[in-house]
Parts: structure tokens; sequence; C-alpha cells
């Protein structure tokens, strides 16, 4: 007899509210879906959580924008169970949108086998998604030189705490922006980043002044909002900004203002911002991979993953992770 196949539905959208428990709901009582030609019967094992999973309700992005009463979108460290596909058989694992749910029936053609690493979690973190987002956005587009200064918001986040990593093995002065003095301890005493700032702490401007007086070469953003207006002001000329995410903006009501005085202050200093996404640079991927896992494997990377057991809890995750409660990346383990 089939298993059933729970699902976390995206009950109601958040309409200028901050997301909440109330807009999911759990369902216990769907069947087990079966694969037809050309498909794969997944089993979800870890499921990612992403400040982009909020991104999603808000409107379209670089995928179609969520709805109510769909099963909540997602990525997922996946095991086949069925496949109806030359290239994959039972047991091999695959990242695959899955969404929010124990089982999902994909097209096969889409998904590719992945390596048989241990702990297969490191293929959703430094090995996935996270790791790669890191590595294209730091060094495609900050395009950081040995000596230079680099900032990044959400340091203590699962692409954040990788970015400083990379930019501290290429010879870079590092700076982290991130909330509270523990995060920041930690990036300085366990990743090695030169300088933690605390956004909570009041007057970043004034932390920034002091801590990096010569100025930022490389700003990699993953918030948006205030921290990336106070980062524009302390650019030197000709310095990179790589656009990953605004997470500042993704929950709740909309901002009152963008950062001001952007446009001439962008031509001033003759600043380079750049927006990306990690599918830009798939010819890329092998050699991003063969660097990241020689970096870990030589302790110059170290991953913190944040695993949170039971599907039933993946909505108070992801409101956590919106909070800025996780350091390095968060994910839920199924079962």
């Amino acid at each position: 007899m089939a298993d059933a196949n729970r699902q976390i539905v995206l009950d109601r959208l958040p309409q200028g509210d901050k997301l909440g428990p109330e807009h999911f709901r759990l369902t216990a009582d769907t069947a087990q879906p079966a694969p037809g030609d050309g498909e794969v019967l997944l089993r979800t094992r870890y499921i990612s959580l992403d400040a982009a999973n909020r991104a999603w309700m808000q409107g379209a992005t670089y995928r179609s924008a969520l709805t109510s009463g769909q099963v909540m979108a997602g990525g997922a460290l996946a095991e086949v169970v069925e496949s109806n596909v030359g290239h994959l058989k039972p047991g091999d694992v695959v990242f695959a949108d899955t969404g929010w749910q124990d089982y999902a029936v994909l097209l096969g053609k889409r998904l590719v086998k992945l390596p048989p690493l241990e702990p297969m979690t490191h293929l959703m973190s430094v090995f996935g998604v996270a790791g790669l987002t890191a590595y294209f956005g730091l060094l495609e587009c900050g395009k950081p030189k040995a000596g230079e200064t680099v900032v990044v918001s959400a340091a203590a986040g699962s692409v954040g705490s990788i970015v400083g990593q990379i930019a501290k093995l290429k010879g870079c002065k590092v700076v982290g922006i991130a909330g509270g003095a523990e995060k920041g301890r930690w990036l300085v005493d366990e990743l090695g980043f030169d300088v933690a700032l605390d956004y909570k702490a009041g007057d970043l401007r004034r932390q920034m002044k002091e801590a990096i007086p010569e100025g930022i070469d490389v700003y990699f953003d993953n918030t948006g909002g205030d921290i990336l207006e106070t980062c524009l002001f302390a650019m030197k000329t000709f310095g990179r900004i790589a656009c990953c995410g605004a997470v500042s903006q993704y929950d709740g009501a909309a901002p009152p203002h963008g950062p001001r005085g952007v446009p001439g202050l962008i031509v001033t200093k003759r600043l380079t911002l750049r927006g990306f996404v990690v599918m830009d640079f798939d010819d890329q991927r092998e050699k991003a991979l063969k660097d990241l896992q020689a970096w870990v494997a030589s302790g110059q990377i170290k991953v913190q993953e944040d695993i949170i057991e039971g599907l039933e809890n993946t909505p108070a995750a992801l409101i956590g992770l919106l909070a800025g409660e996780n350091r390095g990346k968060r994910m839920v383990k199924v079962r």
C-alpha cells in the first residue's frame, strides 16, 4: 500500500503583513502520486529554505509567482523511488523543485543524478545553490583582488558565510554585516572574517567608518534597503556591487523609500552594480564545484548547516530564517 503524501499548502498569500503560521496548512490525506512515461517518483529528503521562498509570494521573479491553494514551492534533495527514464534508478539522489511535500512526480529529463557525497546535506549547502551563488556572485560579479576590502551583508547566512570565506582565501580584507554580537563573534573567531558589524546595534554608518575608513572595493548585497544605502555611500571609486538578494524587503509592508541619492552616486563613483542568479553560470559549474570541494577538503571553507527536523516544522523554519535565526544553510529534514 502506497504511503500518504503529506503536503504543506500555501493557504493564503500575505497581503502586506509578515509571513506567519496562519498562511500555511498541512494536509495528510493526499495519495502518493504515480509516475507516468518519462517521469520519476521522488521522495523528499531535505527541503531547502531560502529568503527567495518569501519573494516568490510577492510576484513573478525568475520563476512564476505563487498562488494560494498550491503546494508551497521549494527545492529539495530527493531520492528516486520509481523511474521511467534510463539515466535514473531507485536510490539515486537529485536536486529538484519538489515543493514542500513527502513525494513528487517530475519529468526525468530535467533531473541530474548527484554524486554520492557525505554528508548528503553538503549537496544542498556548500556544493549546492548556496555555495555556487557565493562563488559566482563574488568571483564573477564582484571580481575581488588581493588586498581589497570586501563587505558582505547577511554574513552569517547560507550564502554570506561562504562569500566571506572565499574572499578571505583570495587575500581580501573581509567585513561581515550580521545581526547580534554572537553572530559577529562566530564570523570572526570561527570563519576568519577580519571584522563583523552589528546592524542591530545602530548607526551602521559610524561602525563602517571606524572599521573600514578606506572604503569598500566589493560589496556583496544580500539585504537591500538601509544596509545597501549605507554601503553605497562607503564605496570606493570604481567599486563593484554584486546584487544577490533583498531580504530586508521581502517580508511585510514595502519600504517607504529605496536607497537615496543613488543615480548621482553611481555616476560620481563610477560604480558597477550587477544582479545575477546562479543559473547564469551553469557553463562554469564543474570548475566551481571542483574549487569548492578542494577548499572544503583543505579546511579553507568551514561548512555550517542548520537542520530542522520534520516536514510539519517547515513554515516555522522559514519564518525563523526571515527573522535571522539561522547560522549557515537552513534546511528541513523531512523524516
